[in-house]
Parts: structure tokens; C-alpha cells; sequence
């Protein structure tokens, strides 16, 4: 049974395509904010290991990563211990 916000969304593509990239912001802001946390580590330590600017790492946090770019996440995510795995759908 669909519910009525898989209607909502599946009945405009444009709706769902927005929906899915903010959601998959959403998902990769809260991951670095779970491991940092995890690691007990601070926005400036991080940005620093990672060779980026604590403002770099709060746009990541505030859900604003999409003015990031590729090269600087994987640096942050591989600071973190991470890597991205890419995967067909």
C-alpha cells in the first residue's frame, strides 16, 4: 500500500528528484556528525587532519554540502576513517 507521501512524491519527478538529493544530504550530514562524535573529535581537529577549513566542516554540518566539493568530502570521510563505495542502483 502506498502511503499518501509516496503519492505526494511519486506523482511529480521533479518533486522526488529534489526530494531525494536533499534527503541524501541530509543522510551524509548526519553521517559525519555521528562520527564525529563517535571519534570525539572537534569541527577545527578535523578540519585540520583533513586539510580543510572549519568553515568547510560546518557547511557539511548544517546540511549546506551541497556547495561542497567531491575532493574535499572524500578528504573529510577518509579523515573519518571512511570511503565512499560507489554502487549501481
Amino acid at each position: 500500500m502506498e502511503s499518501t507521501f509516496d503519492k505526494y512524491i511519486n506523482s511529480n519527478t521533479k518533486r522526488k528528484e529534489k526530494f531525494e538529493k536533499e534527503y541524501n544530504e541530509f543522510l551524509l550530514s548526519e553521517f559525519v556528525l555521528e562520527k564525529m562524535e563517535e571519534e570525539n573529535i572537534s569541527v577545527r581537529a578535523l578540519a585540520q587532519r583533513a586539510g580543510v577549513s572549519p568553515t568547510v566542516i560546518q557547511k557539511i554540518r548544517s546540511k549546506d554540502a551541497e556547495r561542497i566539493n567531491f575532493r574535499t568530502f572524500t578528504n573529510v570521510l577518509n579523515t573519518l576513517g571512511y570511503r565512499i563505495n560507489i554502487e549501481r542502483k
